[in-house]
């Protein structure tokens, strides 16, 4: 009973009041109230826990935490509360990739057997980097079948390289480029590359060309131990409350193994589309669509969105994994930035046309 009276405390407390940056023009008042109702409507229809984060031209216009970051111990979620997110990860690698390509150690088109010398000499020879980095390889998922035959998989240490060959060395499933299969392979094969052409563990890479460069010193390895004492639960449900959560692999890192907040993801986006740290054919690299069927670009997506009539291209990043959810969308002309972090399951099509509600009522201006 206790535990409820404080989840019951937490979401009143949580649920209560917005943000509105106090240098908001007048004429942009219609838009905030705008918001305001999709998100008022989107919280209530949903029960949404979680943090929304809305920035317009490099100004808040809403910062917002619902609900709890940890049920059983009465946490609220804050806007600072640290999420996993998901395959945003790959966003962030893919980035790691491209200043690897402007420094000569890589190339989009290197082959995995260019790379990596003992892996099989015959797919090794047709798999491309970006071939790995759109999800489009052929490599075979031979991860899931093994977790379903052993669970005991999810605990065992394996290093990158085993992996890679427990894993990651099947016969093609396609010929590369010629599909779409969003596993975890390809991303257990990149990071054996990185480490193995900077001769440096996988984290301490991502670390030096994009997490220090941009200032994100919130966007952690959920496998450490400050990210596992910070970071909030997932659940399946909340009334009761049902966990749902995976240990974390290194190994797994590439794929998903990311968690931040939402400023620090908003900071990211500002630093990757309108700084200095990708030149100008990586940023383009970054945001050119490679698997038209699913808007896929390297490591995420690039969606067309609907702003005032006109088709608006944005940068979609989202990730699931567990009970957790999570959506960057930034405005490739650098205009909005909608961050959504959820850990209870909700779907992702939900969010979807949530933000794309939102930003059609931000834009009315």
């Amino acid at each position: 009973m206790a535990s409820r009276r404080r989840f019951v405390q937490g979401m009143a407390g949580a649920l209560a009041g917005v943000w509105l940056a106090p240098s908001l023009l007048a004429s942009e008042a219609g838009a905030a109230k705008g918001v305001r109702k999709v998100v008022d409507d989107f919280v209530k229809a949903n029960g949404f826990h979680g943090v929304i984060h809305l920035v317009r031209n490099r100004r808040v216009v809403l910062s917002e935490a619902f609900g709890m970051a940890d049920v059983e111990a009465g946490r609220r979620t804050t806007v600072e509360t640290l999420y996993p997110l998901a395959s945003i990860s790959k966003w962030f690698v893919s980035i790691a990739v491209l200043r690897l390509v402007e420094q000569g150690k890589l190339s989009l088109d290197g082959s995995i057997a260019d790379y990596l010398a003992g892996y099989r000499a015959d797919t090794g020879a047709k798999v491309k980097l970006k071939h790995l980095l759109s999800n489009c390889s052929g490599i075979p998922n031979g991860f899931s079948p093994q977790v379903k035959a052993d669970p005991a998989i999810w605990t065992k240490a394996y290093t990158t390289g085993e992996a890679i060959k427990a894993f990651c060395s099947g016969d093609l499933a396609f010929e590369p480029g010629s599909r779409f299969s969003y596993d975890l392979t390809n991303w257990i094969l990149v990071k054996g590359i990185v480490e193995q052409v900077t001769g440096h563990e996988f984290a301490q890479v991502i670390d030096g060309l994009v997490l220090t460069p941009l200032g994100l010193k919130q966007v952690l390895p959920r496998y450490t131990d400050e990210a596992r004492a910070r970071v909030a639960i997932g659940y399946a449900t909340i009334d009761p409350p049902v966990r749902k959560m995976n240990p974390q692999l290194v190994y797994t890192l590439a794929s998903g193994g990311y968690c931040g907040t939402a400023t620090e993801l908003v900071r990211a986006a500002e630093g990757v589309y309108g700084g200095s740290l990708l030149s100008a054919a990586s940023r383009e690299a970054l945001s050119t669509i490679l698997v038209p069927t699913e808007s896929y670009a390297l490591g995420g997506r690039v969606k067309a969105v609907q702003v005032d009539g006109t088709a608006q291209a944005f940068a979609w990043e989202t990730g699931r994994t567990d009970g957790y959810r999570s959506l960057l969308a930034h405005r490739l002309d650098g205009q909005s930035t909608l961050v959504l972090l959820n850990n209870t399951d909700l779907s992702q099509k939900t969010i979807d046309l949530f933000a794309e509600a939102v930003f059609a009522a931000e834009s009315q201006a």
